[in-house]
């Protein structure tokens, strides 16, 4: 063993990806739904290797502009990433949830720091907590930051390594009711008050034509339908499709057959009697008119029409604040909205859902109808492996020279710091990129690159690095001491955000429940509140809640240092 942790110290890049590795191996265990998470587990693992390294007389380390460097491109893609849902959330239904999110977040720093000051907690264990209470691990590196600059005081004989390793060892304890305590009061915060949030989510859908988009079985159901009919009804002997449409709008003929001679579909096209057409429109449309033409038959020829497939990106004016059942009309039965996602979650689709800037919408239909409607919507999403490295590497300048400015407070001089000045970067970037257009394109899997290494592997060297003098600090005083207050920081704040969500704003409970979870900035709880009432209505309060708080609480551990000396 002894040679083994010799070997790791002198080969710190294999110690870096074997400590990443083994965290994201064990971050997919999980019991009964509850799992560590990689990122969690990655402080783990560190943590665990360098502690029984160093019992060994084995010090493991890495080298800490590495693990700045990643911190640093994971907070730039999280701004990348949350930038148009935090513009969206400053107008509309999404202030309510703002506000939720900016309670829940001062909620959290607040009792952080009352805690940390009330149990005369060591430096370093205020940020800590912030970060495993609310679940938000970027909030580590904004509290080191405050350590790095200066601005925390270290006491006589303490060094940075020793409160890194505090932050480490505070959030590890606390994230564990962190974690599974919003999930648990998430789920059941309706029933303690009493409230069917079952029943709530499918009036909701009812009035709002809301379908589960959770439900990831393939079924036999399709929303759209294609049918062959030969025209036997008199009515429509010599009558042009255009006639036909003005008098049923919600078909559309997509070919017509003749003989062996296929016709297309020119809206002054006539019909006659014998035709074979070709039929689209929604299933219960197509059950009401039975007759309306003639005899359904099987017809390749007739229906082979070319379809198509895209993700849209909304980005023009005119779509945003619409809503889907608007876009009706010349569209219908030539387009199938298969889903929307929003800062990356998906959300409830019905004709009362209203488009964002930013949204990602998925369509299925007609190739000359998808182009249509990508026009009038914004631009194609389409699949693009380049990343513009130029306005990266601009956008990286940019929030490093935000996080130079500071101004004298606490007896030093504060400010954002490199992490909060890219993360406000990043959310410049992408606003910007997505009014313009011509620039920065960052693909999907380019930012979540960025997002989940620059993470993990982060966390990981805290861990390793923090490992060295964990032992020397911990105490099963501290340790409860750090969960009582990590405890405490969790459980308070939903109750609260409930209480002004539901009393305040009379905000739909199954909406709220999403809400409850996004001001946590934690995707878990919403989708075990899906899961619990067996809709998707909750992911509507989910996405603006969640860019705010998540943009809030990473900043908030630089602060909650700070605060508590």
């Amino acid at each position: 063993m002894l040679s083994f942790f010799k070997w790791l110290a002198e080969n710190p890049f294999v110690l870096l990806f074997f400590t990443v590795g083994l965290s994201v191996a064990i971050g997919k265990l999980s019991f009964k739904g509850y799992g560590l998470g990689m990122v969690a587990a990655a402080i783990v693992v560190g943590c665990a290797l360098s502690t029984v390294g160093s019992l060994y007389g084995v010090k493991l380390e890495l080298n800490n502009f590495a693990k700045s460097l990643f911190y640093y491109l994971f907070m730039y893609g999280v701004g990348l990433r949350v930038g148009p849902s935090f513009i969206n959330s400053l107008k509309g239904d999404g202030l309510k949830f703002t506000f939720l999110a900016f309670v829940a977040a001062l909620l959290g720093l607040g009792l952080c720091v009352l805690g940390a000051k009330m149990f005369d907690l060591p430096t370093g264990a205020a940020g800590g907590l912030l970060a495993g209470s609310q679940t938000m691990s970027a909030a580590i590196g904004s509290a080191e930051q405050a350590v790095t600059q200066g601005v925390v005081k270290l006491a006589d004989g303490q060094t940075a390594e020793q409160v890194s390793a505090m932050i480490a060892l505070s959030y590890g304890i606390s994230y564990i009711w962190g974690t599974v305590g919003i999930i648990l009061i998430c789920k059941y915060l309706p029933r303690w008050w009493g409230l069917d949030a079952r029943a709530a989510a499918l009036e909701y859908e009812r009035e709002h034509g809301v379908r589960n988009v959770d439900d990831a079985a393939l079924t036999g159901y399709r929303p759209y339908a294609t049918r062959a009919y030969r025209l036997e009804n008199p009515e429509w002997q010599g009558k042009s499709i255009s006639e036909f449409r003005q008098k049923y709008p919600e078909y559309r003929v997509l070919n017509i057959r003749r003989g062996e001679e296929l016709l297309g579909s020119d809206p002054a096209l006539r019909m006659q009697t014998g035709d074979v057409l070709a039929l689209a429109g929604t299933r219960s449309d197509m059950a009401t008119n039975l007759g309306l033409i003639g005899t359904e038959i099987d017809d390749p020829k007739v229906l082979s029409v070319p379809l198509g497939q895209a993700e849209i990106l909304v980005t023009n004016k005119d779509a945003v604040d619409r809503t889907v059942g608007s876009f009706k009309g010349d569209l219908s039965g030539q387009v199938a909205v298969l889903r929307i996602e929003r800062a990356g979650a998906p959300i409830p689709v019905g004709n009362d859902t209203k488009l964002q800037r930013m949204d990602v919408v998925f369509l299925a239909g007609l190739n000359d109808a998808v182009k249509r409607v990508g026009e009038l919507f914004g631009r194609f999403a389409q699949p693009n492996t380049s990343t513009d490295l130029l306005t990266l590497s601009a956008g990286m300048i940019l929030g490093l020279l935000i996080g130079a400015i500071s101004f004298p407070a606490f007896g030093a001089s504060v400010g954002l710091g490199n992490a909060g000045g890219l993360l406000v970067s990043g959310v410049i970037v992408s606003s910007l990129q997505s009014r313009l257009r011509f620039f920065g394109n960052t693909p999907n899997a380019a930012r979540n690159i960025l997002e989940d290494l620059g993470l993990v592997v982060f966390v990981a060297i805290v861990g390793i690095n923090a490992g060295n003098s964990l032992l020397a600090q911990l105490t099963g005083v501290l340790a409860l001491k750090i969960f009582f207050v990590g405890f405490i920081a969790c459980t308070v704040p939903p109750f609260v955000v409930w209480i002004l969500g539901y009393h305040v704003f009379k905000i739909n409970p199954a909406i709220l429940m999403g809400g409850v979870a996004g001001a946590r900035s934690h995707s878990g709880p919403c989708r075990e509140a899906a899961k619990e009432i067996n809709s998707t209505v909750p992911w509507i309060g989910f996405p603006v809640a969640y860019a705010i708080s998540g943009i809030l609480l990473t900043i908030f551990g630089y602060f909650a240092m700070v605060l508590a000396q």
